[in-house]
C-alpha cells in the first residue's frame, strides 16, 4: 500500500451515533439500568450539518505537493508537518458558501470556491478550515486528489472547488 492509499484509508467515512444510559433509582438504590443505542433521524443528520456549517464560516484551501510526506488525523491548522498549503492564488482561502443540508449531506455546489492561480505549481489536494488566513482556526478536513494524483496548474488557471460533507447513522 503506497502513501496515498494509507492517507485515504485514514479518512474512512465517519458515523454519528450515541447511547442513552438510563437508571431507575428507588429508595436510593439502582433497581435497574439500561443502555439504548440511538438511531439518528434524517432531520437530526441534516441539523448537525446545518448547525456546524451554518453557524460558522468555513474556507477552502489547497495542499501543495512541495515537501509533502503525509496527511494525519492529528493534523491541525497550526501543526501539519507532512504537508504545506499552497498560496499560489490571488487573495485568501476561499469561502465555503453552503446550501441547506438535505439527505444527510451539505455542499457548496451552487457557489463553488474559485481559485485564480498566479504561479505554476503542483496541487496535491484541498482542505477546509474555519479561518480565511493563518493557523488560529480549526482544520476540519483534508483530502488528496485521486488517481492520477497531483495536478499541475499554471498562472491564470482557475480551480473551481466543490465540497460535499456527509453524515450517516451508525450501522
Amino acid at each position: 500500500m503506497d502513501q496515498r492509499e494509507r492517507d485515504q484509508k485514514l479518512r474512512a467515512p465517519g458515523v454519528v451515533q450515541g447511547v442513552f444510559k438510563i437508571e431507575c433509582i428507588r429508595d436510593g438504590k439502582i433497581v435497574w439500568a439500561e443502555e439504548a443505542h440511538n438511531a439518528v433521524t434524517d432531520a437530526g443528520l441534516n441539523n448537525i450539518l446545518d448547525e456546524f456549517f451554518g453557524n460558522a464560516t468555513h474556507y477552502v484551501g489547497l495542499i501543495s505537493d512541495a515537501g509533502y510526506t503525509s496527511l494525519a488525523n492529528a493534523d491541525t491548522l497550526a501543526s501539519h508537518a507532512g504537508w504545506a498549503e499552497t498560496t499560489a492564488y490571488a487573495a485568501d482561502r476561499k469561502e465555503f458558501v453552503e446550501g441547506a443540508a438535505a439527505a444527510g449531506s451539505i455542499d457548496n455546489s451552487a457557489s463553488p470556491a474559485e481559485f485564480t492561480m498566479n504561479d505554476t505549481v503542483t496541487v496535491k489536494g484541498a482542505f477546509l478550515a474555519t479561518v480565511a488566513t493563518g493557523t488560529a482556526g480549526v482544520l476540519y478536513c483534508t483530502a488528496l486528489f485521486s488517481a492520477p494524483g497531483d495536478r499541475s496548474v499554471v498562472s491564470g488557471d482557475i480551480l473551481r472547488v466543490t465540497y460535499t460533507a456527509t453524515v450517516a447513522r451508525a450501522a
